[in-house]
């Protein structure tokens, strides 16, 4: 058995994987552990080989596992990737009562009913969150509960993903030993962790650029009103630029991380790069401008479809509250000023909300983003029991060793 109050994070990602292990202690956060290794078996977010996987995930368990003195056996993990889809969905039933007083079956009633959205064939609900109610003819209602009508009516944001890409991330994480507590999408756990609560009051967007994909989740009135995941992420830019300068991929990836940035108004004309710094065998020296520019337009590419996306529900330029970044490739040298400049808003680089002791040195690097959101997901859901709607999860498993610690938990809660 895992030590009592232990929740560990696992983020399955396409080129590592990360480990957190936290416990909640004297009203404080505590992260005890962290672990991390590569991961050669996912490709687009998606599991393609098992085994690689599995040897990912045990490779990062036994470096938490080390750093934290504490065995793991359990954990909550994320999905992500071109297999994860979402959609609008309504529920509409008839109050049950006489004398029209909506009780919680009404609510849980209604619920269901929104959940039988037609989801792509072999694809089941991942989450299903509402957005508002309404009752008779009186909208934008956040809890009917106690309230008077004829007609109960729900508005929900459905996640759903691909039953084959959930089963053999399942299987990954099981054959490495481990039973799963819960499977949350990437972008929702990262909330947790680095958007408080008047952010997603007023207005927020959290975009999260991964390997192979960039997802996103926008807020409001402290309610998800939208999530999308985008094709394209940090890799593509190593790729773009493997091929501008005809070198080999570790190069590329390291000229991306020490050379480039996305601000290319910093960029002089006549700086160079030595590409023998990073490749013996190369002897060119191209402009870092250029390089500069590969990158860019990819950049462009990406946060036009995320600028695109807050068109289709009306939220292009205005979320007061701005943007959050994060994931790998949030560390992109002159991001913050790029996004900026794409997106009209406010933008910040993810730091968590939280107060936290133990290892935080890692904390404020955003690849390490999603497994914190993870360990924070799992500590909320000890207090609050909110489930994701997963029917394969049993989300019974942790127990209520976070009592005394509620109010830590204010700024977390959806």
């Amino acid at each position: 058995m895992k030590q009592e109050g232990t929740i560990v994070g696992l983020d399955v990602g396409t080129t590592k994987t990360v480990v957190i292990v936290g416990q909640v202690q004297e009203g404080m956060i505590q992260i005890i552990g962290i672990g991390k290794s590569p991961n050669s078996g996912m490709r687009k977010g998606t599991v393609v080989d098992i085994e690689d996987t599995v040897s990912a995930i045990s490779s990062a368990i036994e470096q938490a596992e080390r750093s934290s003195a504490v065995p793991i056996n359990s954990c909550y993990t994320s999905v992500g990737g071109n297999q994860v889809v979402s959609a609008e969905s309504k529920g509409v039933v008839a109050v049950s009562k006489a004398d029209g007083e909506i009780q919680e079956v009404d609510k849980d009633r209604v619920l269901e009913a929104a959940n039988s959205v037609a989801l792509p064939p072999n694809y089941e609900i991942l989450h299903s969150v509402p957005k508002f109610y309404s009752v008779d003819n009186q909208p934008e209602i956040k809890d009917p509960i106690g309230m008077s009508g004829i007609r109960l009516e729900v508005t929900s944001h459905i996640i759903g993903i691909a039953t084959a890409a959930l089963r053999n991330l399942s299987k990954a994480v099981t054959q490495s030993g481990l039973d799963i507590d819960g499977i949350i999408f990437g972008p929702l756990a990262d909330q947790k962790a680095f958007l408080g609560k008047k952010q997603k009051e007023i207005g927020s967007i959290l975009i999260n650029i991964g390997a192979s994909n960039t997802s996103m989740v926008v807020y409001e009135e402290n309610t998800l009103i939208h999530s999308k995941v985008i094709p394209v992420g940090a890799n593509h830019i190593t790729n773009d630029i493997a091929i501008g300068l005809k070198i080999n991929l570790d190069a590329a990836e390291k000229i991306k991380l020490n050379e480039v940035t996305a601000s290319l108004e910093d960029v002089r004309d006549s700086e160079k790069i030595d590409l023998s710094k990073y490749d013996p065998n190369e002897k060119e020296r191209p402009t870092r401008r250029y390089v500069c520019e590969i990158a860019e337009a990819r950049l462009n590419e990406i946060f036009s479809m995320i600028k695109d996306e807050l068109k289709s529900i009306d939220r292009d330029e205005m979320l007061p509250a701005g943007a959050v970044l994060v994931g790998g490739g949030a560390k992109l040298e002159g991001l913050q000023q790029f996004v900026k400049k794409a997106l009209n808003l406010p933008v910040q680089i993810g730091k968590p909300i939280f107060e936290v002791s133990g290892i935080v040195d890692k904390l404020d690097d955003p690849q390490y983003s999603t497994a914190v959101g993870l360990m924070l997901w799992g500590i909320d859901e000890a207090q609050t029991n909110v489930s994701n709607k997963n029917r394969q999860i049993n989300f019974g498993k942790v127990g209520g060793a976070f009592d005394k610690v509620k109010d830590i938990f204010k700024n977390f809660i959806p």
